[in-house]
């Protein structure tokens, strides 16, 4: 039996929920590498997040299917790994062929191949300080290769590091997608000042220098750069950049213009004085400074707690059933801005949580959103969100629903404000709840009677204990 036949194609697996295809971020190995089981070699985005993806086959990479920036459906071919020959295994592998007949643990967090069950944590982004650029001659990040694949530099273990202007010597580069837009748009990340944790650039600090007229950035071509197709945001013949609807921003924009198109939504809003709320935080965290309680996490406990009161809020319209399902679990999603978008991460039965396993829980889940390192699998099925959009500086809004949920609570910042208390003018810490609400679910009276419970457990945080 030659190599050829006994080469094993791994396809792209099953991403989740609604997922159908993924787009090629970057490539971890090239072509003539060796992987063993479960070695992640590539990096991919799709709707809901960015993930590595690990192979079940251990051996050498023949092909890999795909360029950086191409979109793959799932279940066609990703990558092609051949056996090694007897001389040809490393030290260190000598166990690759029981681990392949073993078969993978994991492709994804949640979404296995089929063989195994062991775990395997997915990888944190990490801190990357590019590589000077050699001056081997010009090398294409996703030039062709032998056997109809393309290969992205870069990969370890790989061949020479590619020159190109996204791999600056000074450059702190966390995100593949931050480097592939600068290389895209010919950007010399050693110009960028970073305005992440530690100097890091970001894609905001990247497309800041892309207001820059064209004609400048053109100006200075790199002569180590082989000219790549526009994938990314292009600036036009006027100046104007732009900015294809792909990935996470498409996402985003067809399942916000799905809710606006069937959910008739009311928005209701009411101005409370949260004193007391910020009183009874600095007395939670005072008696436990080991585990400090945000008042998010108060505002998601009150949140749970008006909705044992009002579940008809906890709810989401079957058009095709034609009927409403309440859910028995609050699965509670929060609203988070990372770099890549606006992000619903989601806490499943939110309501088993006491409140300081909810302050851990939203620290950490905030954290890995904003990190990239959330698998999709929480990134769906809530059945409530809450959006703190007071973070922007903002006092009020009209948000629309996460589809296919019934409502969202909206909280505004807390400032200083004159307020009436018992007669007497005082200044005290105010802030504005707005709730949004599917008005197929319920009328003004249960949406009024929950927005009215949330607005007095801020004002009273003790109600919270009669509630339960």
């Amino acid at each position: 039996m030659t190599t050829v036949e006994r080469t094993q194609v791994f396809l792209l697996p099953d991403l989740g929920e609604g997922l159908s295809e993924a787009e090629i971020v970057e490539w971890r190995v090239a072509v003539g590498d060796v992987v063993t089981v479960d070695q992640s070699v590539v990096e991919v985005e799709t709707a809901k997040a960015v993930v590595d993806v690990p192979c079940p086959y251990a051996g050498r990479v023949v092909t890999l299917h795909g360029a950086a920036g191409e979109v793959r459906p799932v279940g066609q071919p990703l990558i092609t790994i051949a056996p090694l020959d007897g001389g040809d295994e490393p030290a260190g592998h000598a166990t690759y062929r029981e681990e392949e007949r073993a078969g993978s643990g994991n492709v994804l967090i949640g979404y296995g191949t089929g063989h195994g069950n062991t775990t395997r944590r997915r990888r944190r982004p990490r801190l990357v300080l590019a590589p000077e650029p050699t001056d081997a001659g010009p090398t294409s990040a996703s030039g062709p290769i032998a056997g109809g694949g393309a290969v992205a530099g870069g990969a370890p273990g790989g061949s020479a590091a590619t020159s190109d202007p996204a791999r600056s010597p000074t450059a702190l580069v966390i995100s593949p997608i931050v480097r592939r837009l600068a290389r895209e748009r010919g950007v010399d990340l050693g110009t960028v000042r970073g305005t992440g944790p530690g100097g890091v650039i970001r894609r905001a600090d990247v497309e800041a220098v892309l207001t820059v007229p064209a004609a400048r950035l053109a100006a200075v071509p790199d002569p180590h750069v082989a000219p790549t197709p526009q994938a990314g945001p292009a600036p036009s013949t006027d100046g104007d950049v732009i900015i294809p609807l792909t990935g996470v921003r498409k996402a985003i924009a067809d399942k916000l213009s799905r809710s606006r198109r069937e959910i008739p939504e009311v928005t209701i809003w009411v101005d409370v004085d949260a004193t007391g709320l910020l009183e009874t935080r600095a007395a939670i965290n005072a008696a436990t400074p080991d585990a400090p309680v945000s008042i998010l996490a108060l505002l998601a406990r009150i949140c749970l707690s008006g909705l044992r009161r009002f579940p008809q809020l906890n709810a989401r319209v079957d058009t095709e059933a034609q009927q409403i399902v309440q859910s028995a679990g609050v699965h509670l999603g929060i609203a988070a801005q990372t770099d890549r978008g606006l992000l619903v991460p989601v806490l499943r039965d939110a309501q088993r949580l006491t409140t300081a396993e909810l302050a851990a829980e939203l620290a950490a889940t905030t954290v890995a959103a904003r990190a990239g390192s959330l698998p999709p699998a929480r990134l769906t099925g809530g059945t409530f969100t809450l959006n703190n959009y007071g973070v922007f500086g903002v006092d009020g809004s009209t948000p629309i629903i996460n589809h296919p949920e019934a409502a969202l609570l909206g909280v505004g910042r807390i400032v200083d404000k004159p307020w009436v208390v018992d007669g007497q003018l005082a200044v005290r810490k105010v802030t504005q709840l707005s709730l949004t609400f599917d008005h197929r679910v319920c009328d003004g009276g249960v949406a009024g009677g929950f927005l009215r419970h949330v607005a007095d457990c801020v004002e009273r945080p003790a109600l919270l204990i009669a509630a339960v």
